[in-house]
């Protein structure tokens, strides 16, 4: 399957689906850059990150190889949605002020991005900065259903795909060839009912994956367990998952 397979077949869903990033983040991503102007925001999916970059940058240039995807991105007059590959853009050489990829650079070819990276980054002063997330906290009664759901869990360890290692590890792995800054501890936290959970849960490509080749939902088994675990259904839960973020400066 190629990136965009992996988020195509439920584009909507998704968009409303998925956590947040947290606001606090956007905001120190406008004080490490010499200029707010403007950001590539490289595999948009639907705008989750250009949403939050708008309000602090002049302009966001939010791309994704899902044509699905960008049609579901959120509206806003200084983002501009554009469908190409992270590897081969259209963008101007010298022209962006930070690049930004959400829980996705693990899917491309990092050297050719990276490369991509070095071209459009405006000299001196251009800023690479990478995050993703790996599986949500609740409790440790909760946790101990969700690991199993996780990458290398014993339900669908085999159904997600092998760069969702690098999201396992944090990012810690991933190749990162920018001359490295520190940065706070972030955090992504919602408050959910359990139908938000599972909800969100359905966008997993593992859950896809695993529906295609077994067909039914493996999601369906833990129901129950996850309801007695829960209580009311309708009842709001604290969700939690840390942002592994990297930031850098891109050197020539």
């Amino acid at each position: 399957m190629s990136p965009a397979d992996h988020f195509s077949t439920k584009s909507k869903e998704y968009s409303f689906s998925r956590p947040h990033y947290p606001e606090s983040l956007f905001k120190y991503l406008s004080t490490i850059v010499p200029h707010r102007g403007v950001v590539w925001d490289c595999a948009t999916g639907n705008g989750q990150a250009a949403i939050g970059l708008c309000k602090y940058f002049k302009k966001v240039i939010a791309s994704d190889l899902s044509k699905n995807q960008i049609e579901n991105g959120f509206v806003r007059d200084n983002i501009l949605y554009e469908v190409f590959p992270a590897e081969s853009t259209n963008l101007p050489n010298d022209s962006i002020d930070l690049v930004t990829v959400a829980q996705a650079v693990h899917w491309f070819n990092f050297e050719r991005f990276y490369n991509e990276v070095r071209r459009v980054s405006k000299k001196p002063g251009g800023i690479i900065a990478v995050w993703s997330y790996g599986m949500h906290k609740i409790n440790p009664q909760i946790d101990k259903i969700s690991d199993r759901l996780a990458v290398g869990g014993d339900i669908l360890g085999n159904y997600w795909p092998k760069e969702t290692e690098f999201v396992k590890d944090g990012y810690k792995t991933i190749p990162f060839p920018f001359e490295e800054l520190k940065s706070p501890k972030f955090e992504m936290m919602v408050d959910w009912n359990l139908n938000d959970l599972f909800s969100y849960m359905e966008t997993w490509s593992s859950v896809k994956k695993f529906q295609l080749r077994n067909h039914y939902n493996p999601l369906d088994q833990f129901r129950k367990d996850f309801e007695i675990l829960w209580g009311q259904e309708n009842q709001k839960r604290v969700v939690r998952w840390d942002v592994n973020l990297r930031i850098g400066t891109v050197k020539y």
